[in-house]
C-alpha cells in the first residue's frame, strides 16, 4: 500500500480512518494525495478487517478541490483535465460507490469543487454546522467533476442542481440537511465524536447486509419496479442464507448482543 503524509491512515475496531492532510492548501489534491487517498479505499475493498471507512479532513476544511497550482494553463502547455479525471476522480468515485463497507464522511469545514462532490459520492455525509458546500467550478470556467452534476441532479432536482452550480453560491450544511443533501448538521465540537461513534456502529454491524442495501439503494432510479423488486428478492435470499442472520436471529431470541462477522 502507497503511504503518504498526504493522507493519514488510521484503524480501530474496524473502521478504517482516512484523513486528508493537506491543511495549509484546505487539503485541496494533488497527485500524491491523489495516489494515497486512491491507496486507502483500497485497503478498505481489499482488507477483511476493514468494516467501515471514516472520511474527513484535517485543519479547518475538508477539501478545496483540485490544487490548481498543478494544473496552472500559465505553465506551458494546455492541462487535459480529461486525464485528470480519468486517472484519479472517476476511478475513486467508482470505487467508493462500489465498496462493500459503509463509507461515512465528516466534513469539517469547506467542502469545494470536487471536495464537495467526492463528499457527495459517500454513504452516509456529517457535516459541522460551520462547514459549506462550493460548486467552484464555474469561477474559473469548469463544469462539475467528481459526479457532482450526476449526484445533485439525482438527490435535488435539476433546478437546484443548475443554480449552485452555475452560481457558485456556498451551500450552508444545515440547508444542506434540509434540502437532504448529506445526513445531518452538528455542532462543530461533537462532529468527530459522532461521525466516529457511527462508523463503530456500523463497523459492528451486520455489513453483508449493509453492503447489499447499499447496492439496492444505488441501483434503484435505474431499475423500474418489477426489476427491482426481483433484485430485493435476490438480495434477501443471499442474506437470509448469511451467518450475519443467523447470528442476529439467535441474538434477538437470546437477549444478547449479536456478534456480526459480515459473512
Amino acid at each position: 500500500m502507497t503511504t503518504s503524509d498526504t493522507v493519514l491512515v488510521a484503524l480501530d475496531r474496524g473502521v478504517l480512518k482516512l484523513t486528508l492532510n493537506r491543511p495549509d492548501k484546505l487539503n485541496s489534491f494533488n497527485e500524491e494525495m491523489h495516489v494515497a487517498l486512491r491507496a486507502g479505499f483500497e485497503r478498505a475493498r481489499d482488507d477483511r478487517t476493514v468494516r467501515a471507512v471514516l472520511l474527513t479532513g484535517a485543519g479547518r476544511g475538508f477539501c478545496a478541490g483540485q490544487d490548481l497550482g498543478d494544473r496552472d494553463p500559465r505553465k506551458g502547455a494546455k492541462v487535459d483535465l480529461g486525464h485528470t479525471i480519468d486517472t484519479y476522480y472517476n476511478p475513486l468515485l467508482r470505487l467508493i460507490r462500489s465498496l462493500d463497507k459503509p463509507v461515512i464522511c465528516a466534513v469539517n469545514g469547506v467542502a469545494a469543487g470536487a471536495g464537495a462532490n467526492i463528499a457527495f459520492g459517500c454513504d452516509i455525509v456529517l457535516a459541522a454546522k460551520s462547514a459549506r458546500f462550493v460548486q467552484a467550478f464555474s469561477k474559473v470556467g469548469l463544469i462539475p467533476d467528481a459526479g457532482g452534476s450526476w449526484s445533485l441532479t439525482r438527490i435535488l432536482g435539476e433546478p437546484r442542481a443548475k443554480a449552485l452550480t452555475m452560481t457558485a453560491e456556498p451551500l450552508p450544511a444545515q440547508t444542506a440537511a434540509d434540502w437532504g443533501l448529506i445526513w445531518k448538521a452538528v455542532d462543530d465540537d461533537a462532529l468527530m465524536a459522532e461521525a466516529t461513534a457511527l462508523a463503530h456502529r456500523l463497523a459492528a454491524g451486520a455489513t453483508l447486509g449493509l453492503a447489499l442495501t447499499k447496492r439496492l439503494i444505488q441501483d434503484a432510479q435505474a431499475n423500474d419496479l418489477d426489476a427491482h423488486l426481483d433484485r430485493e428478492r435476490d438480495a434477501q435470499r443471499q442474506a437470509g442464507n448469511s451467518a450475519d442472520y443467523a447470528e442476529g436471529v439467535a441474538a434477538f431470541l437470546d437477549k444478547r448482543a449479536p456478534e456480526f462477522r459480515g459473512e
